[in-house]
C-alpha cells in the first residue's frame, strides 16, 4: 500500500483495484511442472548400477534429475511470488499496473489517452471468473497495454470506461464555461441646449454676420434650426 500510495498525483484516488487469478501461476508454471515431470521420469529411468557405462548413464541422469527438479520448483515460487504480488488499479485520471518479479513492470495510461478497452475471457475464465484486458491508446495498437489473468475483468473494463466518460464529461462542462459577454452600455440620450446656450450662440452666429464670415441667409437658418430645439 505504501508503494501504490507514492505512485498517486495530488488530487488523485483509487476508485477500483484487482490482482492476478489465482490461475495465473499455474498457466505462467507449465513449463515448470514439464521440467518436474522430467525428474520423475529421470529417476525412473536411473539404475542402481555404479560402475562402467551404465554407472556412468545413472550419474548423469541423477543430474539431470535434480536440476529438473530443482529447477522446477524454483520456477513454480518465483511464479507464486510475481502472482501475489502483481496489482492493477483505476483511479480518477489514469489505469497503472505492476507485475512481474525480476523483470518488474509498471504502466500508466491515462484515461484521456485511451481510445478503446477490449476483454478476452476464455471458457475456462467463465466458470472460474478470470479474463485478459487490453487497452488501447490513442496511439493505436503499438501502445496497447495488457493485464492478463485478472480477477474481476468485466467489472474492472467497466470502471475505466465509467471514469472515462466522466472525465469526458468534466472536460465538456468546462469547454462550456465561457465568461458572459459583457453587457453593451446604454446610449445616452443628448442633452437639450438650454435656452442660455441658445442665446449666447445666436449672439456668436450674429457677430459672424456682421463680420462676413456667414450669410445673411446662413445666418437665418441656423436660427430658426437653434430656435425650433427650443
Amino acid at each position: 500500500m505504501a508503494d501504490l500510495d507514492e505512485r498517486l498525483i495530488s488530487g488523485e484516488t483509487v476508485v477500483r483495484s484487482t490482482s492476478k487469478h489465482w490461475i495465473a501461476p499455474l498457466g505462467d508454471s507449465k513449463w515448470a511442472i514439464l521440467m518436474i515431470v522430467g525428474a520423475l521420469i529421470a529417476a525412473w529411468l536411473q539404475g542402481d548400477s555404479t560402475s562402467g557405462v551404465t554407472g556412468f548413464v545413472n550419474r548423469g541422469l541423477e543430474l539431470v534429475r535434480l536440476a529438473l527438479f530443482l529447477g522446477g520448483i524454483a520456477w513454480i515460487v518465483y511464479n507464486v511470488v510475481a502472482w501475489r504480488t502483481a496489482e492493477y488499479h483505476v483511479t480518477n485520471r489514469r489505469v497503472f499496473g505492476t507485475d512481474g518479479l525480476v523483470r518488474r513492470r509498471q504502466t500508466d495510461t491515462l484515461l484521456t489517452s485511451i481510445a478503446d478497452v477490449k476483454t478476452v475471457i476464455p471458457w475456462l475464465g467463465r466458470m472460474l471468473g478470470f479474463g485478459h484486458v487490453r487497452i488501447v491508446s490513442a496511439s493505436g495498437e503499438a501502445g496497447a497495454d495488457s493485464f492478463t489473468n485478472i480477477r474481476d475483468v468485466e467489472p474492472f473494463k467497466r470502471e475505466i470506461l465509467e471514469q472515462k466518460s466522466g472525465v469526458g464529461a468534466q472536460g465538456d462542462r468546462a469547454a462550456d464555461v465561457r465568461p458572459a459577454a459583457a453587457p453593451s452600455p446604454i446610449p445616452t440620450p443628448p442633452v437639450p441646449p438650454s435656452p442660455a446656450d441658445i442665446t449666447a450662440t445666436l449672439g456668436e452666429l450674429a457677430r459672424l454676420r456682421d463680420a462676413g464670415a456667414i450669410t445673411a441667409d446662413e445666418y437665418e437658418a441656423k436660427k430658426t434650426e437653434l430656435l425650433a430645439r427650443l
